[in-house]
């Protein structure tokens, strides 16, 4: 999807299809799946979840577990995805690739960031991008797909419906967004902490990769 034209001042989404983060040769066992790149984020870093917000605890998860290393600067930074594009920094990816639902920033005007819809999801070129991303991660010894969030969850069921992969391990957690991050209120218990949650939430991811086939 395309923004509506705006003027170049006042265009906040670039909207640019962001590929998929994998390590730049050897096995990817897990591939992880995400809504769509957010306007602080991926937009402008051209690196799936690495600026967003909901990507700081994820890519904690990522580092701690040994699947991603990050350049030492991230941590002297803000944690936003302009900031890092023009440091010329990007994360390497070890045994697993990141991606998302919908490729690209979805926003109606340039300005304001909306979920993809369905239609969106469920376009024939949507489909094949992401049977694309499978395709090619199925060379190098993909095992399992971890989706994050209901949107990612949908996509990937809709891409599994037309090209079923019986030998991929499916796993689901919820979003690390605020949003997503709340639900598990329910789990935890009531007067629990955002912190607690995260790290409840790094806990969860990091069980499903493993689950997913991520050797431990």
């Amino acid at each position: 999807m395309t923004p509506r034209p705006a003027k170049s001042a006042e265009v906040r989404i670039i909207g640019n299809p962001v590929p998929p983060l994998a390590p730049a040769r050897g096995p990817v066992y897990v591939l992880l799946v995400g809504e769509a790149p957010g306007p602080r984020g991926a937009d402008k870093s051209g690196i799936p979840f690495f600026g967003d917000a909901a990507g700081r605890h994820l890519y904690a998860a990522l580092r701690d577990m040994g699947a991603v290393s990050l350049p030492a600067a991230v941590e002297e930074l803000p944690w936003d995805g302009a900031v890092f594009h023009e440091a010329g920094l990007r994360p390497l990816a070890r045994g697993i690739a990141l991606g998302n639902a919908y490729d690209r920033c979805p926003t109606d005007d340039g300005m304001s960031f909306r979920a993809p819809t369905r239609r969106e999801l469920a376009s024939p070129e949507n489909i094949a991008r992401i049977n694309g991303d499978l395709d090619r991660f199925a060379a190098r010894g993909l095992r399992g797909i971890v989706t994050m969030g209901r949107v990612a969850a949908t996509a990937i069921d809709l891409v599994l419906k037309g090209s079923p992969r019986p030998q991929l391990v499916r796993r689901g957690v919820v979003h690390p967004s605020a949003r997503g991050l709340l639900s598990l209120i329910s789990q935890s218990g009531t007067g629990v902490k955002m912190v607690e949650l995260q790290e409840r939430w790094k806990v969860m991811c990091t069980e499903a990769i493993r689950d997913a086939g991520y050797p431990t």
